[in-house]
This record gives C-alpha cells, sequence and structure tokens, in this order.
C-alpha cells in the first residue's frame, strides 16, 4: 500500500507543555490505522495539527510526498483530508440532505447559489454520501431530529461528501449503544476499503476488531506502532497504558 499521509517528527508545544511529541506515522488507502492511548495522550491534537487546525511547533506533515505542514484546514480539506470532531458538528435546523448539500459545495468554494445543473449535482453527491452511510431514507428529517447514532453517520456524510482520501475520526462511536455501534462497526469496515482512515476511539473492542495497525500514545509520544497482535503482545502498552507493573 502507498503512502497517502505522513508525519515526520511532529511536534505541538502550549507553552511548557508539549502536547505532541517527535509523533511520526502513515496512512495508506485501504487501511484503518488506529490511535491509541489514555486521557491527554495527545491524540485529538494530533487530529487537529493533521487536519489544519492547529500548526506545529515543528516536524513535517506530507500529502502525496508534498509537505503541507502549516496550511489552513479548508485548503487541506481541498486536497482531500477530511475530519469528524468529538462533539457532532451538524447544522440541526437543515434537514440531512441539506448539511451534506452545503458539505459537498465547501469542497468546490464559489457561490452559495449556483445554477440548476449544478445545484442537481450537489444533491446527487448528496445523496450519494448519505446512501454510503446508511442514511438515504433519512434524507429529508431534520438533522436535530436524528438519533445520537445517525447523527454521527450524518458528520462522515458530511465529510465523505468533500471527497477526501483521507479520514481523521475522532471519536465517532462516542456516547453510542450497541445497535449503533455496529452499524458504525460495519461502516468504518467499509470506509477503509477505499480510504486512508486515522481512528482515535476509547472502545478498545473496537479498536482491535476493526483497526489493520495501532499508534499507541502516551504523554504526546508514541511508545509503539504496530499490528494488533504485536499491540496486544508489547510489555511497554501494557504498563504505560494498562497501568501494569512489570515483574
Amino acid at each position: 500500500m502507498s503512502v497517502v499521509l505522513e508525519t515526520r517528527s511532529l511536534t505541538r508545544s502550549f507553552g511548557g507543555l508539549t502536547a505532541v511529541a517527535q509523533v511520526g506515522l502513515a496512512l495508506s488507502i485501504g487501511e484503518l490505522h488506529a490511535v491509541i492511548g489514555p486521557n491527554g495522550a495527545g491524540k485529538s491534537t494530533l487530529i487537529n495539527l493533521l487536519s489544519g487546525d492547529l500548526r506545529p511547533s515543528s516536524g513535517e506533515i506530507l500529502l502525496d510526498g508534498a509537505v503541507v505542514t502549516g496550511l489552513p484546514a479548508h485548503r487541506l480539506a481541498r486536497r482531500g483530508i477530511g475530519r469528524s470532531y468529538q462533539k457532532t458538528n451538524i447544522l440541526k435546523s437543515l434537514t440531512a440532505q441539506e448539511n451534506v448539500r452545503l458539505a459537498a459545495q465547501a469542497r468546490h468554494g464559489g457561490r452559495l447559489f449556483r445554477p440548476a445543473a449544478g445545484a442537481r449535482d450537489l444533491l446527487a453527491r448528496a445523496g450519494s454520501a448519505l446512501a454510503r452511510v446508511g442514511l438515504a431514507e433519512g434524507a429529508t428529517r431534520i438533522a436535530g431530529q436524528l438519533s445520537h447514532g445517525e447523527q454521527r453517520q450524518l458528520e462522515i456524510a458530511m465529510t465523505l461528501a468533500t471527497e477526501p482520501r483521507v479520514l481523521l475520526l475522532d471519536e465517532p462511536l462516542a456516547g453510542m449503544g450497541p445497535e449503533e455501534t455496529q452499524r458504525m462497526v460495519d461502516l468504518l469496515r467499509q470506509l477503509a476499503a477505499d480510504h486512508a482512515v486515522l481512528l482515535v476511539e476509547h472502545d478498545m473492542d473496537v479498536v482491535f476488531a476493526v483497526a489493520d495497525r495501532l499508534t499507541v500514545m502516551v504523554n504526546g509520544g508514541v511508545i509503539a506502532s504496530g499490528t494488533p497482535d504485536e499491540i496486544r503482545g508489547s510489555q511497554a502498552v501494557r504498563e504505560a497504558y494498562l497501568g501494569e507493573v512489570a515483574a
């Protein structure tokens, strides 16, 4: 698999606190790469750096081999990096379809109101994204009336409408019940087939079920990276993440 998004010694400090320290990772199409670690490990800060919501203090971010370090979020989005947030980020007074249509339109910029031909294309892309996440039948429902799980699905549909190749998903299963969790797990597996996916998630059962590769962060730095089996067998991970004490 060819690497699409890569970091080299990526670092972000806030005054005397280093939230992300010398992190190197690589994301490839067809691979779901999960980042795990205890609270405060730097996982969400890492996603904010990769998406352009934060600027690195040092280090590099490369997209398709080109340095994109420090580019703002809207420029990275147009280059194919999409993300979701810990807190669902939707327009609750609009329909699901309107939310996704606006996201599709934002991908290409331009005027809010477009000729009919352009509008039809946006609606078609919105419909395709909603179908991909399993919300085709709920397209005309008001977003604020959707269940929590459906709102999470809607946010991913909005991200897909921007035509990303890289998906940065920050705790997409947070607050879900068992049935909603299973739907999201199935969706994650589908998305990983044709995207490079970085997943931050606290549900370890889900992480080890869907991830092709894991990176473990503690105190801003990477302590281990490998396949699920390699991470399960890592003494460093057990000591730092699970709190076990070495014999």
